[in-house]
């Protein structure tokens, strides 16, 4: 009899972590979005970022808190939620961004859902990030789907064609019916200290975007410091961009926690200076589930469960949706499947 009850009482604490799943990903609220500020040197030249201080910080993410069970899983499907689907590869077919946009649609498996009990959530990834050519073919496969269209832009992944032609890239991605526009800044600009220059480039930019909203680059891995880092994503911020982003995944070091930390407590001051809220994107190595938890457990301590929306958080990535949807099944089965039964695109 007392089995009996524990069992029940089991299955309804499993039930409630999966209805607070399902719950917070579909919960949202709007937020105005980031005009932009006046260039501002003296705040950027001062912008201190501490080093051993951020690695201490960031060494901790992944030993505070124990995510186990049901709640492991509740965070998963907020991952899956989050991800910027994306093939950036020179071998793109549109048969392959036909078969991701299908993946973006219907990300898990029927099957694992059902049997964890969210089959009717309506879970979707939170966009699909292509190249220009490739824009015109996912806003097909995607339409009427609600899912939007990323193209990367402004001469992806060096940003070092001509600038009038990087503008005219972000124009012709948001005419093909782009959503969302993720642009690389020219390092150069970080590299020399020529901030108003960055500013400038950056503001031409989100006036070419007009209404889809800009991803802004920076390409951490070829920054330099932490210091470059900061200064970087507070001149973009006051140029207007909606996101920052760490990496164009072509670096030699992508997304990584402590220049993950750097960036979110820039949006943070950012947010208490201005009371505009900026979103924050990690992209390039983020593939195993234990890394999505990760960087999750970053924004929520960092900037709080509103960050842990799709409006103000991406992860942009193609095989960490596989090896999601491995770990759910084996938190279904209690067997790890090969990755062959999670086709990607």
């Amino acid at each position: 009899m007392t089995q009996t009850k524990t069992s029940k009482a089991g299955k309804r604490k499993s039930s409630a972590a999966k209805s607070t799943a399902a719950k917070s990903i579909m919960k949202t609220d709007r937020i105005k979005r980031n005009p932009g500020i006046p260039f501002d040197e003296d705040a950027v030249r001062y912008l201190p970022a501490n080093l051993s201080a951020i690695e201490r910080r960031a060494a901790t993410l992944g030993s505070r808190r124990s995510i186990k069970k049901d709640w492991q899983i509740a965070w998963m499907l907020k991952a899956v939620s989050l991800i910027d689907l994306t093939t950036l590869s020179g071998d793109d077919t549109p048969g392959r961004v036909e078969r991701l946009c299908a993946k973006a649609k219907h990300p898990i498996r029927t099957d694992i859902l059902e049997a964890l009990g969210v089959g009717d959530i309506g879970l979707t990834t939170a966009a699909v990030c292509v190249y220009h050519n490739m824009v015109a073919t996912a806003v097909k496969e995607l339409a009427g789907s609600r899912i939007p269209v990323a193209a990367v832009s402004t001469g992806f992944p060096a940003g070092l064609s001509p600038f009038k032609q990087r503008v005219a890239e972000i124009e012709a991605s948001v005419k093909a019916g782009a959503d969302e526009i993720d642009i690389v800044i020219t390092r150069t600009h970080v590299l020399t200290g020529n901030w108003k220059a960055l500013y400038k480039e950056v503001c031409r930019f989100r006036e070419a975007c007009g209404d889809a909203h800009m991803k802004t680059i920076l390409a951490t891995g070829d920054l330099a410091t932490l210091r470059n880092v900061a200064k970087a994503s507070v001149v973009c911020m006051m140029a207007g961009a909606d996101f920052i982003k760490t990496s164009t995944g072509k670096e030699h070091i992508n997304a990584v926690l402590p220049v993950g930390l750097a960036m979110v407590r820039a949006i943070r001051n950012y947010r208490d200076e201005t009371g505009y809220r900026v979103g924050f994107k990690p992209a390039g190595g983020v593939s195993k589930a234990k890394d999505a938890l990760q960087w999750l457990v970053l924004m929520k301590e960092e900037l709080g469960d509103r960050w842990l929306q799709p409006d103000l958080f991406r992860i942009g990535a193609s095989s960490l949706l596989s090896d999601i949807e491995r770990q759910l099944e084996y938190h279904v089965s209690g067997r790890y499947s090969a990755y062959n039964r999670h086709p990607m695109a």
